[in-house]
């Protein structure tokens, strides 16, 4: 059974490198804010409703979380089995559906598909998106969601597995990285000059990749590899304002599940360890200073002496 640290620091945030430390504050703690759920994904923040929202993919729902009360209520229900979410530079909520498709909530609660389909076939299950400056969105579509029955319905994938941008002026949908092993998480550097992605297949072990921005934030080239991360399965990141990767990490084991944070020269700074895997993150508060974290089964949050970047 998971308690709530009575220490300060809590033991369960790890400084690896001394350039971590700034970002831990002394007197907080990992909480856990909900749990009883089967797999959770896509924590996103609308601090005007002062709420979390996330996905718990095997229930085919959407749920949400209330700062000022703790209270937890379904927020959709189907959700098209929901995984990641964001919103656009409108405040609006932008999601991926392993029902093959991204949709966009509308603010009176109708739902836009923005790409179902790419060259006349069907998208895969769409996993993790991000929006830009341009008002441009970045997913990613893996074959997770078709493989079976759990989370999502079992279907042939009718496109190698991409990663897509959808043009924030024209709703244009190009491939600007394909055939991807496993395209899982992404993320772009503070000034997006720099795009983050998790290659959750390759072998022998996962890789977070890094690519150049170009052609006015339109493509991307000069793919590298950022983190091989061993052992590890790195899923969802989310990045601060100086350019470090708050990734959600599981390697089977109490002591290395939870979140590793790299900075920007890809060097491991820090942990903070979760008794379940960790699938994504983002950051929330009214100063943006708060991790949540959606585990496996489990909500956590916690205050750090840092800010995340906007669009993720």
């Amino acid at each position: 059974m998971w308690q709530p640290t009575t220490l300060y620091p809590d033991p369960a945030i790890e400084i690896l490198d001394e350039s971590f430390a700034k970002y831990r504050i002394f007197s907080a703690g990992v909480e856990r804010l909900a749990t009883g759920f089967r797999w959770c994904e896509g924590p996103v923040w609308f601090g005007d409703h002062r709420q979390l929202v996330w996905s718990d993919i095997p229930n085919d729902r959407m749920m949400r979380w209330d700062e000022e009360t703790g209270a937890v209520s379904v927020y959709r229900q189907p959700s098209n089995w929901g995984n990641g979410n964001t919103r656009d530079r409108q405040g609006r909520l932008v999601t991926c559906e392993h029902g093959r498709r991204v949709t966009r909530t509308e603010y009176d609660g109708t739902i836009t598909i923005l790409a179902d389909s790419y060259r006349g076939k069907r998208l895969n299950s769409p996993n993790d998106v991000v929006v830009t400056r341009d008002g441009s969105i970045w997913f990613t579509d893996p074959a997770f969601g078709i493989l079976g029955n759990y989370e999502g319905r079992v279907a042939a994938p009718e496109l190698p597995q991409n990663v897509y941008r959808i043009d924030g002026a024209t709703g244009e949908i190009t491939a600007v990285a394909e055939d991807i092993r496993g395209p899982n998480g992404l993320a772009f550097s503070p000034d997006e000059s720099v795009f983050y992605l998790v290659e959750s297949r390759a072998a022998p072990n996962r890789l977070i990749l890094a690519y150049d921005v170009g052609e006015g934030g339109r493509a991307i080239a000069n793919r590298r590899t950022f983190i091989d991360a061993g052992p590890g399965t790195p899923d969802g990141f989310r990045v601060d304002v100086d350019g470090n990767l708050w990734c959600g990490w599981g390697m089977g084991s109490p002591e290395l599940d939870g979140v590793v944070v790299y900075n920007p020269d890809g060097r491991l700074i820090g942990r903070i360890r979760l008794p379940e895997r960790c699938a994504n993150v983002c950051f929330g508060g009214a100063m943006r200073n708060r991790l949540f974290m959606a585990a496996s089964q489990s909500l956590y949050g916690l205050y750090v002496n840092t800010q995340g970047v906007a669009g993720g």
